[in-house]
């Protein structure tokens, strides 16, 4: 698949926004650390709703026509894109109301009620996106469920990263925040490798399979253009197994390799080596979700001369 920069932006910014706000929640709910100063807080939650914002207008520039966006919220029944954006659009009432009434310090039951709803629909929206592609059966690459497990604990690990260094700028005890982002750290590792270890498995979808003849052996007499098309383009873009190698080696560099290294500092751990821990996990989710885009492979490639996906 031909990776559009508009949905990996999208993809890792609203990841990043619900899992911040997600643990800041949780923060807030079991007072991690002796909790957050009302200005790191509202930090925080500010952060977290600019990241989802953000992502979302950003997704809007992959449309072909995006004031006809509104569409996309219509087929939630049947959708898991009009579901994303139905959840997406509820959880900022909540969070935005959870927000206020944690900066005002006022009405704390009726604020973690609004915080746990918020959270739900938080949630709610990570597991949509990761099932927009997991339920493509014509992507062998996407079609499991790693990758919705993926989007959830990659969002809430770059979100942990950045709690981190919120924490360690507003002075609050910074050793659980720092527990909690070698959780995550170790779980994005663990799952990605999985991921890509399955991957890596040569068998695909053939002409058989995709026929549905599975008697005799069915051959492609001509391709489907003589030319490049939009599904070429789109369906068909190819990188090289030398350059995933290198891809996959730099997500682990750069999320999970050198931020492991600065964590590990444990009490000299300093607020602007977190800092960098945060931009090295933000740039390696950005290979990650490019090459988890363009690993990907649709079966009307084999209607383009492709034998196998």
């Amino acid at each position: 698949m031909h990776p559009a920069f508009s949905v990996i932006f999208f993809t890792v910014a609203s990841g990043a926004g619900f899992g911040l706000f997600v643990l800041l929640y949780l923060a807030d709910l079991f007072h991690l650390g002796g909790g957050l100063t009302a200005d790191a807080n509202a930090l925080a939650g500010l952060l977290a709703i600019c990241f989802v914002g953000g992502g979302l207008l950003s997704s809007t520039f992959h449309l072909a026509n995006p004031k006809n966006a509104w569409r996309a919220f219509t087929r939630w029944r049947t959708s898991w894109l009009a579901r994303e954006g139905v959840f997406a659009v509820a959880f900022f009432p909540f969070a935005v109301l959870y927000l206020v009434l944690a900066w005002l310090d006022v009405a704390r039951d009726l604020r973690l009620v609004l915080g746990f709803f918020a959270c739900l629909f938080a949630w709610a929206t990570l597991f949509s996106t990761g099932m927009i592609y997991a339920c493509l059966k014509t992507i062998r690459q996407w079609n499991t469920p790693l990758v919705p497990a993926a989007y959830m604990v990659l969002g809430h690990f770059s979100g942990a990263m950045i709690l981190l260094v919120i924490a360690l700028y507003s002075g609050a005890a910074f050793l659980p925040y720092e527990v909690l982002a070698l959780a995550l750290l170790i779980s994005a590792a663990f799952i990605k490798a999985i991921y890509y270890f399955w991957v890596m498995r040569p068998y695909g979808s053939t002409i058989n399979t995709a026929t549905g003849f599975t008697r005799g052996k069915v051959r492609l007499l001509d391709t489907g253009h003589t030319h490049g098309t939009f599904l070429t383009r789109e369906f068909g873009f190819q990188v090289r197994a030398g350059t995933r190698l290198l891809l996959k080696a730099g997500f682990f560099l750069f999320a999970t390799g050198l931020p492991l290294t600065m964590l590990a500092q444990g009490q000299a751990l300093q607020a602007q080596s977190a800092f960098a821990a945060m931009v090295c996990v933000l740039l390696g989710l950005v290979l990650e979700r490019w090459l988890f885009f363009a690993e990907a492979r649709h079966v009307v490639n084999l209607f383009h001369g492709a034998q196998r996906t």
